[in-house]
């Protein structure tokens, strides 16, 4: 299951959740295909003012952060700095899509990936659940 997560201000984020889900399941769904629209999972986080500080100094605005979490397999196949790209570029524009590109140069994109020995779903590692 790809699990999208956003970090922005609170204030920059209160009223924009709905665009957020829909643009950042679509840049998932541009890269994999229709088929993953079900499982992406998205998560807004919303930072209140004074907790997120730059140089050791509270910022008053800084452009959102997309950490996007996928099994590690994804880096080892042929076709991976491909994906890399796409992914980078569909989470960036579905960014400025929803804040305005006034922030695109600024938005960071992180790419996570689990090794499925160290997931867990249901209580149980995954790894373990898929040879039962």
């Amino acid at each position: 299951m790809p699990h999208v997560t956003l970090h922005a201000l609170e204030e920059e984020l209160a009223g924009r959740e709905p665009d957020l889900i829909r643009e950042l399941t679509d840049a998932v769904v541009s890269v994999y295909g229709e088929w993953a629209r079900p499982s992406v999972d998205v998560r807004l986080i919303g930072i209140p003012a004074g907790r997120w500080a730059r140089g050791g100094v509270a910022v008053a605005s800084a452009a959102p952060s997309v950490t996007f979490g996928m099994r590690e397999e994804v880096f080892a196949r042929a076709d991976a700095a491909r994906v890399v790209a796409q992914l980078v570029s569909a989470f960036t524009d579905a960014v400025t899509a929803v804040f305005g590109p006034g922030c695109r140069g600024e938005v960071l994109v992180e790419l996570v990936g689990q090794p499925t020995s160290r997931s867990g779903l249901g209580g149980n590692v995954i790894s373990d659940t898929a040879t039962r």
